[in-house]
Protein backbone atom coordinates (compact mmCIF):
# COMPACT_ATOMS: atom_id res chain seq x y z
CA UNK A 1 0.00 0.00 0.00
CA UNK A 2 1.32 3.42 -0.96
CA UNK A 3 2.60 6.42 1.27
CA UNK A 4 -0.48 8.64 -0.21
CA UNK A 5 -3.34 4.96 0.82
CA UNK A 6 -2.12 5.44 4.32
CA UNK A 7 -2.56 9.15 4.73
CA UNK A 8 -5.58 9.04 3.11
CA UNK A 9 -7.58 5.99 5.08
CA UNK A 10 -5.93 8.05 8.46
CA UNK A 11 -7.80 10.58 7.65
CA UNK A 12 -10.89 8.91 6.98
CA UNK A 13 -10.85 7.24 9.79
CA UNK A 14 -9.50 10.71 12.20
CA UNK A 15 -12.52 12.04 13.79
CA UNK A 16 -13.63 15.70 12.37
CA UNK A 17 -12.37 18.24 13.58
CA UNK A 18 -14.91 20.75 15.48
CA UNK A 19 -15.51 23.19 12.94
CA UNK A 20 -15.56 27.31 14.32
CA UNK A 21 -18.37 29.10 12.82
CA UNK A 22 -21.20 26.35 13.17
CA UNK A 23 -24.38 27.19 15.05
CA UNK A 24 -24.03 26.41 18.72
CA UNK A 25 -27.42 25.90 20.89
CA UNK A 26 -28.14 28.18 23.41
CA UNK A 27 -30.47 28.37 26.25
CA UNK A 28 -29.83 30.40 29.50
CA UNK A 29 -29.54 28.45 32.47
CA UNK A 30 -31.98 27.26 34.92
CA UNK A 31 -30.75 30.06 37.64
CA UNK A 32 -30.96 32.79 35.00
CA UNK A 33 -34.07 32.13 33.67
CA UNK A 34 -35.38 32.60 37.38
CA UNK A 35 -33.42 35.63 37.97
CA UNK A 36 -34.95 36.75 34.65
CA UNK A 37 -38.43 35.88 35.91
CA UNK A 38 -38.13 37.50 38.83
CA UNK A 39 -36.41 40.60 37.81
CA UNK A 40 -39.07 41.39 34.97
CA UNK A 41 -41.69 40.88 37.55
CA UNK A 42 -40.28 43.53 39.98
CA UNK A 43 -39.67 45.41 37.16
CA UNK A 44 -43.22 45.73 35.98
CA UNK A 45 -43.88 46.90 39.85
CA UNK A 46 -41.51 49.64 40.20
CA UNK A 47 -42.82 52.47 41.73
CA UNK A 48 -39.77 55.07 41.01
CA UNK A 49 -37.65 55.21 38.10
CA UNK A 50 -34.44 54.68 40.11
CA UNK A 51 -35.50 51.30 41.26
CA UNK A 52 -37.08 50.57 37.52
CA UNK A 53 -33.53 51.55 36.02
CA UNK A 54 -31.53 49.16 38.51
CA UNK A 55 -33.95 46.40 37.78
CA UNK A 56 -33.13 47.26 34.49
CA UNK A 57 -29.58 47.69 34.71
CA UNK A 58 -29.70 43.73 36.03
CA UNK A 59 -31.44 42.31 33.28
CA UNK A 60 -29.21 44.08 30.88
CA UNK A 61 -25.76 42.18 33.21
CA UNK A 62 -27.82 38.89 31.94
CA UNK A 63 -28.63 39.33 28.92
CA UNK A 64 -24.99 40.47 27.94
CA UNK A 65 -23.30 38.26 30.28
CA UNK A 66 -24.63 34.87 29.10
CA UNK A 67 -23.85 31.09 31.59
CA UNK A 68 -22.01 30.27 28.37
CA UNK A 69 -17.93 31.34 28.78
CA UNK A 70 -17.10 31.13 25.00
CA UNK A 71 -20.31 33.43 24.33
CA UNK A 72 -19.96 35.85 26.82
CA UNK A 73 -15.93 36.41 25.91
CA UNK A 74 -17.38 37.19 22.05
CA UNK A 75 -20.08 39.63 23.51
CA UNK A 76 -17.19 40.86 25.67
CA UNK A 77 -15.05 41.20 22.76
CA UNK A 78 -17.94 42.93 20.73
CA UNK A 79 -18.67 45.61 23.23
CA UNK A 80 -15.14 46.20 24.22
CA UNK A 81 -13.97 46.76 20.61
CA UNK A 82 -16.19 49.04 19.33
CA UNK A 83 -15.41 52.17 21.33
CA UNK A 84 -16.39 55.34 20.19
CA UNK A 85 -18.52 53.45 17.49
CA UNK A 86 -20.01 51.03 19.30
CA UNK A 87 -21.87 48.16 17.75
CA UNK A 88 -22.11 49.89 14.29
CA UNK A 89 -18.55 49.28 14.05
CA UNK A 90 -18.57 45.78 15.25
CA UNK A 91 -21.30 44.52 12.25
CA UNK A 92 -18.63 41.90 11.17
CA UNK A 93 -18.40 40.18 14.26
CA UNK A 94 -22.06 40.72 15.34
CA UNK A 95 -23.06 38.68 12.20
CA UNK A 96 -20.85 35.73 13.35
CA UNK A 97 -21.81 35.48 16.71
CA UNK A 98 -25.20 34.94 15.08
CA UNK A 99 -24.01 32.66 12.89
CA UNK A 100 -22.53 30.56 15.73
CA UNK A 101 -25.46 31.19 18.28
CA UNK A 102 -28.88 31.87 16.67
CA UNK A 103 -30.57 31.16 19.60
CA UNK A 104 -29.25 34.18 21.80
CA UNK A 105 -30.99 36.75 21.60
CA UNK A 106 -29.08 39.77 22.83
CA UNK A 107 -27.04 38.97 19.68
CA UNK A 108 -30.10 40.26 17.07
CA UNK A 109 -30.38 43.10 19.47
CA UNK A 110 -26.91 44.11 19.10
CA UNK A 111 -26.94 43.75 15.13
CA UNK A 112 -30.60 45.66 15.38
CA UNK A 113 -28.57 48.35 17.31
CA UNK A 114 -25.87 48.68 14.80
CA UNK A 115 -28.25 48.45 12.07
CA UNK A 116 -30.37 51.32 13.57
CA UNK A 117 -26.97 52.96 14.00
CA UNK A 118 -26.40 52.84 10.19
CA UNK A 119 -29.76 54.36 9.42
CA UNK A 120 -30.29 50.39 8.25
CA UNK A 121 -33.99 50.68 9.76
CA UNK A 122 -35.62 48.03 7.96
CA UNK A 123 -32.91 45.85 8.78
CA UNK A 124 -33.08 46.80 12.31
CA UNK A 125 -36.33 45.96 12.06
CA UNK A 126 -35.95 42.51 10.85
CA UNK A 127 -33.71 41.82 13.87
CA UNK A 128 -35.71 43.19 16.31
CA UNK A 129 -38.47 41.12 15.64
CA UNK A 130 -35.74 37.92 15.72
CA UNK A 131 -34.69 39.38 19.37
CA UNK A 132 -38.52 39.51 20.10
CA UNK A 133 -38.89 35.54 18.94
CA UNK A 134 -36.45 35.06 21.54
CA UNK A 135 -37.22 37.50 24.20
CA UNK A 136 -40.59 38.78 24.30
CA UNK A 137 -39.71 40.71 27.06
CA UNK A 138 -36.98 42.63 25.42
CA UNK A 139 -37.88 46.09 26.17
CA UNK A 140 -35.07 47.19 24.73
CA UNK A 141 -35.98 46.13 21.09
CA UNK A 142 -39.31 47.47 21.85
CA UNK A 143 -38.29 50.98 22.18
CA UNK A 144 -36.15 50.63 19.40
CA UNK A 145 -39.24 49.62 17.36
CA UNK A 146 -40.65 52.31 18.49
CA UNK A 147 -37.72 55.04 17.87
CA UNK A 148 -37.72 53.19 14.44
CA UNK A 149 -41.23 53.87 13.39
CA UNK A 150 -41.08 57.40 15.17
CA UNK A 151 -37.99 58.14 12.53
CA UNK A 152 -40.31 57.00 9.81
CA UNK A 153 -43.39 59.23 10.35
CA UNK A 154 -45.61 55.97 11.52
CA UNK A 155 -46.77 57.06 14.92
CA UNK A 156 -49.44 54.84 15.74
CA UNK A 157 -47.03 51.87 15.24
CA UNK A 158 -44.55 54.13 17.77
CA UNK A 159 -47.36 54.33 20.05
CA UNK A 160 -48.09 50.72 19.76
CA UNK A 161 -44.01 49.48 20.22
CA UNK A 162 -43.79 52.01 23.32
CA UNK A 163 -46.32 50.91 24.70
CA UNK A 164 -45.50 47.49 24.79
CA UNK A 165 -42.40 48.16 25.73
CA UNK A 166 -43.86 50.17 28.96
CA UNK A 167 -45.67 47.58 29.81
CA UNK A 168 -42.60 45.32 30.73
CA UNK A 169 -40.60 48.90 31.92
CA UNK A 170 -43.08 51.64 32.96
CA UNK A 171 -40.00 53.92 33.23
CA UNK A 172 -37.93 53.98 30.00
CA UNK A 173 -36.92 56.78 28.95
CA UNK A 174 -38.12 57.00 25.10
CA UNK A 175 -41.76 57.41 27.27
CA UNK A 176 -40.90 61.41 27.38
CA UNK A 177 -41.35 61.18 23.05
CA UNK A 178 -44.76 60.33 23.52
CA UNK A 179 -46.34 62.73 25.84
CA UNK A 180 -49.77 61.90 25.28
CA UNK A 181 -49.22 58.54 27.07
CA UNK A 182 -48.59 60.90 30.35
CA UNK A 183 -46.41 60.23 33.45
CA UNK A 184 -45.65 56.94 34.76
CA UNK A 185 -48.21 55.14 36.89
CA UNK A 186 -47.88 55.62 40.51
CA UNK A 187 -47.96 52.45 42.25
CA UNK A 188 -47.52 51.92 46.56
Amino acid sequence: MSIHRLVFAALLLAPAPITPGLAQPYGQSQAQSAQLDRLFSQLSASTDAQAARTIANDIWQIWIQPDDPVLAARVAEIMTTGGFAGPASQLPLIDRLIADYPDYAEGWNMRATAHFLNGAYEKSLADIVETLTREPRHFGALSGRALIYQAQGKRELALEAITEALDIHPFLAERALFPELGPPPIRS
